[in-house]
């Protein structure tokens, strides 16, 4: 009888292990309230003081009329006609994005990046830049000093370089000059949405939501919103969005799928992913073309001429390959030593896992970028 209940003991644990560990997540870090977003911005501007590393103007006109435009805003008019060849000027985008509840003063990081045939940034300055959103109204201001990441030298040829050059940062170099309104919901109504849409965990959130805060708190318009009843007071809001995000709540599992990367040869699976058993068989076949360059010389005397020919061999290289068994995997694990065993390439195994897929033995989705 104690020789059973052993056994069983050692079953459970066994089961255990085996059982995927599921972790609970904040509902902060599942869904984020409707309304309450990023909004992108961009701006026009010059960077000065560089070290002869600015636009070549002969080729980038643009940069000259915008010189030209911002002295005579200064009161100082240039002849017409007049040639500029500016060495220390570069014109460049601005870039940020303005957070949520962002107000007037605050400060934004930027990036610099350049538009013409700078060859660096490095030690320039940029001048006041406005910073317009999608309705083009101006929401920022930016000015300062542009730290770049690199280093490159250039002599009689030569050029060596160390990180990029033509795009920068400034820290704080943008400040908010106009708030965008950002509403907490209509009435005593807010929405959350998921960021991945799945039903089963839009379920899962409804019930944790229900389970706190009473029920028909919240529910579930589709398989990324969700409604949820607040209260109308801005203060009582905030303190009741606050706890709302602070609720952990389970995921559902998600769909198994196998990103491939058929550019870098590069292949990432989820946990869902699982393999049937298969049969596959990988052999690399290379084609080499030498071609070699001579010259035929006619011999004195004669009217022949000189002429140049070119003699190609063509070697064409099949590898045996081996059909492999693959064993069923349900765990991720068992799933790449299974991947493994075929010894190709991360380039190969593009075409093999599609294969695969085809086939019905690979239980995932795939999604090639």
């Amino acid at each position: 009888m104690m020789l059973n209940k052993t056994i069983l003991k050692l079953l459970s644990c066994l089961i255990l292990l085996q059982a995927p560990l599921v972790y609970a997540e904040r509902l902060k870090d599942l869904a984020g309230v409707q309304g309450v977003r990023q909004n992108q911005l961009m701006g026009y501007g010059l960077v000065v003081g560089l070290d002869g590393s600015g636009d070549q103007t002969t080729q980038t006109p643009f940069t000259v009329q915008s010189i030209i435009s911002m002295m005579q805003q200064m009161g100082v008019s240039i002849p017409v006609g007049t040639s500029l060849q500016l060495k220390n000027v570069a014109a460049v985008m601005v870039t940020t994005s303005l957070p949520p509840f962002s107000q007037p003063g605050q400060t934004l990081d930027i990036t610099v990046s350049s538009m013409g045939n700078a060859k660096s940034l490095k030690g320039g300055t940029l001048l006041m830049t406005p910073l317009k959103g999608a309705d083009n109204q101006i929401y920022a201001m930016a000015q300062g000093n542009v730290l770049v990441g690199g280093v490159g030298a250039a002599a009689n040829g030569g050029k060596a370089q160390v990180n990029h050059l033509s795009v920068g940062r400034i820290s704080a170099g943008a400040t908010v000059e106009r708030a965008v309104p950002t509403p907490l919901g209509h009435g005593n109504i807010i929405q959350l949405e998921l960021n991945t849409s799945d039903f089963s965990t839009a379920s899962r959130v409804v019930e944790a939501i229900n389970k706190k805060f009473g029920a028909d708190t919240a529910a579930a318009m589709d398989g990324r919103v969700i409604q949820v009843k607040a209260p109308q007071a801005n203060d009582q809001r905030v303190t009741f969005l606050g706890a709302l995000e602070s609720i952990e709540v389970t995921p559902a599992q998600t769909a198994a799928k196998v990103i491939l990367n058929a550019r870098t040869g590069s292949i990432v699976m989820n946990q869902s992913v699982s393999l049937e058993n298969c049969a596959v068989a990988h052999g690399n076949l290379s084609i080499v073309i030498n071609t070699d360059n001579a010259v035929s010389q006619p011999n004195a005397l004669s009217d022949g001429q000189t002429t140049a020919t070119a003699n190609s061999s063509i070697a064409i290289t099949k590898e045996g390959g081996q059909l492999l068994t693959l064993k069923a995997g349900v765990a991720l694990a068992d799933v790449v030593k299974a991947l493994n065993s075929i010894g190709a390439t991360p380039q190969d195994l593009l075409a093999i896992l599609q294969a695969m897929k085809a086939a019905g033995a690979l239980r995932a989705d795939l999604e090639i970028i």
